[in-house]
């Protein structure tokens, strides 16, 4: 086959001028989403540090929750499905998503963190990056109708990487949780550049992130994988429980209490009452302080059950904030569990299973995998791919996202659940 010059420069020409605008426009997404995300982490810290001086603000979580839900009930109807709303306009585009979002999540997250509920940061910097992604398509000198997408899904990859600090997993998270079972290709460039924009852009403002062990791991033997794809096992299970709690409380609640805004002033009121019986501040918030220790020394079993069942009962009560670093939470103290069983290292074990419960419940194995190599190094890279890879087969059709549309069946005994929603299939 013989190309013609001129076809070969107008082809080359167009990917130039594609691969430009993007630049372009990704760094303006990386930079409002690495900023956003910046002042985010600024605030979270100090109304956590502040909530941990004065513990006793979580007796007036209630109070916290009517106004959360006063805000959201008044202000912010068009935006309540947060980040299902961010996955919905992706599949089926329909209407410019809100910028009030980017207020409402922040002050209703810093609302949730300073009261004491459990719930975690990442649904905020996604949903703050997406909304102001999202602006931008109303240039449409500057953004075509068909690419709306692609700001989209860099919005998404943008605040996912400025939070954590993981640039590689924010990009491929943005690709892959929309559509369970497949990636979105043609938006690899916008992505991964609004992720290296904002992580830089946050890192720039002089806003760091936990620092974790890297992790030693043992030589590559059948057993040390066996064990590893064990744990997958659990893994997958936990994130299946924590995806399905949640969901049951939120239905629980919508059906017994007619006003949104009470449902957070009743849930508020059960979280604190459970946290005082708890004798303990450690499922409040984010817990990063039990996360770390997960690496470092024996944890009691039940530590990962509590967590389910606190940040079930705040973020199905209508609380605003991510589900990802109570996942973390979870996974980390399950496999610090688990290494009275399996023959692990526990650090390892722990790390292994804060990538992936995360992504059995999101359905997100490759950016999860790739999450722990940027996080543990890149030696762990084998063993958390593999407890990744089971945990995203053992949680089944089920996630914390109900807007994923099954694109891949994950077994042929489900093939007739591709192309609908989670949410249909609870």
């Amino acid at each position: 086959m013989i190309i013609q010059p001129r076809a070969l420069l107008r082809e080359y020409s167009l990917l130039l001028l594609f691969s430009f605008r993007w630049v372009l426009l990704s760094a303006i997404v990386g930079g409002l989403a690495g900023t956003a995300s910046a002042g985010f982490l600024v605030a979270l810290d100090f109304v956590t540090n502040w909530r941990e001086l004065h513990p006793w603000v979580i007796a007036l979580l209630p109070v916290g929750g009517l106004l959360v839900g006063l805000l959201y009930h008044y202000w912010g109807k068009s935006v309540e499905g947060g980040n299902n709303l961010l996955l919905d306009e992706i599949n089926q585009p329909a209407q410019l998503v809100p910028l009030r979002m980017v207020p409402l999540v922040l002050v209703g997250t810093l609302l949730t963190h300073l009261f004491g509920g459990s719930a975690g940061r990442e649904g905020t910097a996604v949903q703050m990056g997406g909304a102001l992604a999202d602006q931008l398509s109303c240039w449409p000198r500057l953004i075509r109708r068909r690419e709306r997408r692609f700001l989209l899904l860099a919005g998404l990859s943008a605040g996912f990487a400025s939070v954590f600090g993981t640039p590689l997993a924010g990009a491929v998270f943005g690709l892959e949780v929309v559509v369970l079972g497949r990636l979105r290709y043609d938006a690899l460039l916008p992505a991964f550049l609004a992720a290296a924009a904002a992580d830089y852009v946050t890192r720039a403002w002089g806003v760091g992130h936990t620092a974790y062990p890297l992790l030693a791991v043992p030589a590559l033997a059948p057993l040390p994988l066996l064990s590893a794809a064990a744990a997958g096992v659990a893994f997958g299970l936990a994130g299946r429980l924590f995806a399905g709690a949640t969901h049951v409380v939120s239905d629980f609640y919508k059906r017994t209490i007619a006003w949104p805004p009470l449902r957070p002033v009743v849930g508020g009121a059960v979280v604190a009452l459970l946290l005082w019986a708890a004798g303990t501040t450690r499922y409040s918030g984010l817990g990063v302080p039990t996360i770390v220790q997960a690496f470092q020394e024996p944890l009691p079993v039940y530590v990962f059950a509590l967590k389910i069942l606190f940040t079930a009962l705040t973020l199905g009560a209508a609380f605003k904030g991510g589900e990802v670093t109570p996942l973390f939470f979870v996974g980390a103290t399950l496999g610090n569990a688990l290494a009275l069983v399996l023959p692990l290292p526990m650090p390892l074990l722990a790390g292994l299973g804060f990538a992936a419960v995360f992504a059995g419940a999101a359905n997100t194995p490759l950016a999860c995998t790739l999450l722990a190599m940027e996080l543990f190094g890149h030696e762990c890279g084998l063993y958390a791919g593999l407890a990744c890879v089971v945990s995203y087969l053992f949680s089944g059709h089920r996630g914390i996202y109900g807007a994923q549309v099954v694109g891949q069946a994950k077994h042929g005994l489900w093939q007739r659940q591709q192309g609908r929603r989670l949410r249909d299939l609870l």
